[in-house]
């Protein structure tokens, strides 16, 4: 009586190991497939959740608690409105509202050299700050100092965007820029204000040379809020009659930190849609898989009948087929997994983006690649097994 054939868990690995490293070429070439699909889905997931890291990271810094208060439209008219002079000051007597403070533009322009033309001024707009805009805002200075209030020399501060336009660099010593016909010392530059982005690109005045010097009246364009965090709906809902009585309607009330939160929402649905895209390579993959697994059992028929000669059972011979297909789907996955992680960590990174690699993203990234694999293998596999021992050697 013949011994019963028997194949352990781990003589399966190697035979399925073994017939993998006997067509590299091949198993490369199809393990690249499937790193190609799990590597976009990694990268889709790890750069989505930097992404939403950043946005709370930001949230967390600057608060929710922050309103901004503009002018709207004339009402029967397209004309801007405009807030009143005094719109500051009312908005400050609200018992909710920790601090206040308001820019106005100015129309005059700025450049880097009263040599350049008057219209090369790079897009920015010069703006009137008050002495305790950072204070509002939490926003901090890159470089050098904030404007001196009260002081009448001509100071400016520049944006993060307009410092960069200008090629201004405090490093680099004094800088000086001509603002309205007249050159400004540049006494400091700004970190970028996400919840302010319009001061990114702007030139800030004090108040005291903007009065002094071009003939400032006080008229704020936007006011900024900080509220207490528990009564931010209630502020906002006072705030148009409160800075201007005679035509709140024509008075705009924004809360910035909501557009940060729908651009989370707007990340996340083009992230369903990438991680479809991946899902899509992934597949293709798998399909690659089957097709190089099938011309393999064509190719090794000999092999096959000479295995089931010597005692292989059909149990065997599909096993030896699915480990194969694992094998190259594994290798695939895990080689998959790290170039996504190293395209998250280097987008992350060059964005300035906390790097957020969701283990659980990791694993079933893995998981995911050897289900490919798996069903890609069951077709082969069956193909194989039910091949007859006589029909396998005989030559083709």
């Amino acid at each position: 009586m013949n011994p019963r054939s028997v194949l352990t868990p781990s003589d399966a690995v190697a035979v399925g190991v073994a017939g993998v490293l006997a067509q590299r070429g091949r198993a490369l070439f199809t393990a690249v497939g499937i790193a190609i699909g799990i590597a976009a889905i990694v990268g889709v997931v790890g750069i989505s959740a930097s992404s939403k890291a950043n946005v709370l990271s930001v949230l967390d810094q600057l608060g929710t608690n922050y309103l901004t208060v503009t002018p709207g439209t004339v009402i029967g008219g397209d004309a801007p409105a405009q807030l009143p002079a005094e719109a500051d000051d009312r908005l400050s007597l609200v018992d909710e509202v920790r601090s206040v403070s308001a820019t106005a533009q100015l129309d005059v322009t700025v450049r880097r050299s009263d040599m350049q033309p008057a219209t090369n001024t790079k897009g920015t707009v010069v703006l009137v700050a008050e002495a305790n805009l950072l204070d509002t805002l939490r926003a901090t200075v890159a470089q050098g100092r904030w404007l001196d209030p009260g002081l009448n020399y001509p100071t400016v501060v520049l944006g993060a965007t307009a410092a960069r336009h200008h090629g201004v660099d405090l490093s680099r010593g004094d800088q000086l820029v001509w603002l309205g016909e007249q050159w400004f010392a540049v006494t400091g530059v700004l970190h970028p204000v996400p919840l302010a982005p319009e001061l990114d690109g702007a030139a800030l005045l004090g108040t005291a040379v903007a009065t002094q010097r071009f003939g400032y009246a006080g008229s704020p364009g936007t006011v900024y809020l900080r509220t207490d965090p528990e009564h931010v709906d209630a502020v906002a809902r006072v705030a148009a009659a409160t800075a201007d009585p005679d035509s709140p309607l024509e008075v705009t009330v924004t809360r910035p930190s909501d557009a940060l939160e729908a651009r989370a929402v707007t990340d996340s649905a083009f992230t369903t849609l990438l991680l479809g895209l991946g899902g899509v390579a992934l597949l293709v993959g798998g399909v690659g898989i089957a097709n190089v697994m099938v011309i393999s059992v064509l190719e090794r028929r000999t092999e096959i009948g000479v295995r089931r000669a010597l005692g292989a059972t059909r149990g065997h011979i599909r096993t030896q087929f699915l480990v194969e297909a694992l094998a190259q789907a594994g290798t695939g996955g895990v080689a998959g997994v790290l170039l996504g992680a190293a395209v998250t960590a280097g987008y992350a990174t060059a964005m300035g983006w906390p790097v957020a690699l969701p283990v659980e993203a990791l694993g079933a990234g893995i998981l995911a690649a050897l289900a490919v694999g798996g069903l890609a293998g069951l077709y082969p596999a069956g193909r194989a097994a039910r091949l007859q021992p006589a029909d396998a050697v005989r030559p083709t």
